[in-house]
């Protein structure tokens, strides 16, 4: 009996201790690259790049991996580049991604690598920011290559390195980021077992990881709804059908549908109207006005559901008043959603990296994200990563896709030891 109790400590001893190793490797082996993953932010945030243009970025990203030796595709979805390591014993594939462009936003953060970039965008002249933190991603995932590169010998199965372009969406007339990275077979040559991402976010402290198993962020559909009536002169609305008028009404409507017919304790349902255009001149009543805007749900039946209620009150409204509503919606991006067992599995790895009180389950995002489409493929958990500094108020701080969005780099070692610990973790 003693024996076998000594047996039993011995091996619980030993795997102790190989689990202790491996976190003090990854981290020492972290420690090591972090200048040069700052280093890399900074780069790619003085020379950001737009969505399906990141030439210059993939090329760097292409150049790194290489160095690394680790097999590089390039060309996929336009600017797309994957990395494939293959440890030294068979298991598993993972995928990692990491988006790479800036968005069309003139930069006002006075930091040494600011951006001065000018771009053309939809026809426009426009100033190019990574004011989304993409660089920070791309700047992560290459300091997880690198260390894992390191560690080949240990690694039981295959990483994939997935760096994709235009997430913020694909310019006027081009279709482009996670949905053509999967329509050209990212996830299935090697068949990924399971994909894993990750987004700084500025509102959320240094030294902090949020996720929300489930559900977590919100599907994003497009709607546009042209309301026809008769034009007339503004003098005698009498003789015609004002579509302003009605498109209000619509307007109103919308909101009720919200208000009034969601069941919101189930999950949030936004609908809001962008923009609103009618008319030439001022005495004239038009024939036609025009109204666009965005749908945001959290469940998929919601969002059926949601499209429906659209088409019947503007078509309703319309009608009561002499007009006609013409409804379309394209569904732009599904629902992120976080495989609950996935969570459940790997929220130690999240913790290895911050700490058991650092990684905090949070709440819906109404924001969309097209990493969503790598989940419709294979199990998938999706977090986020603080970039605000100690003590700064979340409610306060520059909002993601605004000029003066800023990034505390201090601490993106947070992400490459998630991503590291996530790689030893699964095969456990």
């Amino acid at each position: 009996m003693r024996i076998l109790s000594a047996i039993i400590l011995l091996c619980s001893i030993s795997v102790s201790v190989l689990g202790v190793d491996m976190t003090t490797e990854i981290n020492a082996a972290t420690a090591k690259v972090m200048p040069q993953v700052v280093q890399w932010r900074r780069y790619l945030h003085e020379h950001p790049e737009l969505g399906n243009r990141e030439f210059n970025t993939a090329k760097l990203v292409a150049a790194e991996l290489k160095k690394l030796g680790i097999d590089v595709r390039t060309g996929i979805a336009k600017t797309g580049v994957v990395g494939i390591l293959k440890g030294s014993q068979p298991g598993p594939v993972i995928g990692l991604r990491a988006d790479m462009d800036g968005l069309p936003v003139t930069e006002r953060v006075n930091v040494p690598f600011k951006s001065t970039v000018k771009s053309e965008y939809n026809g426009q002249t426009v100033g190019v920011m990574h004011a989304c933190g993409h660089d920070t991603h791309v700047a992560m995932l290459l300091g997880t290559a690198t260390v894992l590169a390191g560690m080949k010998d240990k690694i039981k199965g295959t990483v994939v390195f997935i760096f994709q372009p235009a997430e913020e969406g694909a310019p006027a007339g081009e279709t482009g980021g996670a949905s053509d990275m999967v329509k050209e077979g990212v996830m299935d040559d090697p068949k990924i077992d399971a994909m894993f991402g990750i987004h700084i976010n500025s509102a959320t402290e240094i030294g902090q990881i949020k996720y929300k198993s489930g559900a977590e962020m919100a599907a994003s559909d497009w709607f546009e709804i042209k309301v026809k009536g008769r034009q007339s002169h503004g003098a005698y609305p009498w003789q015609g059908i004002d579509p302003i008028a009605v498109s209000t009404q619509i307007y109103t409507g919308l909101q009720m549908i919200v208000a009034r017919q969601s069941e919101l304790p189930k999950a949030p349902v936004i609908i809001t109207v962008g923009r609103m255009t009618a008319g030439i001149r001022e005495n004239i009543i038009p024939e036609e006005a025009v109204m666009a805007g965005t749908i945001r749900t959290l469940d998929t039946a919601m969002q059926d559901e949601v499209h429906d209620k659209i088409r019947r009150t503007a078509s309703k409204i319309a009608e009561s008043m002499g007009a006609t509503a013409e409804v379309r919606i394209d569904r732009k991006t599904p629902v992120t959603y976080n495989d609950p067992q996935l969570v459940k599995k790997m929220l130690p790895s999240l913790e290895k990296a911050v700490g058991k009180g650092n990684v905090i389950d949070a709440e819906w995002v109404t924001g969309a994200e097209d990493f969503a489409f790598y989940g419709q493929k294979a199990p998938s958990f999706f977090f986020f990563v603080g970039g605000m500094p100690k003590g700064g108020d979340p409610k306060t701080v520059p909002s993601h896709h605004t000029p003066d969005f800023f990034i505390d780099d201090s601490r993106l070692d947070v992400g490459v030891k998630a991503f590291c610990n996530i790689v030893f973790d699964f095969v456990k």
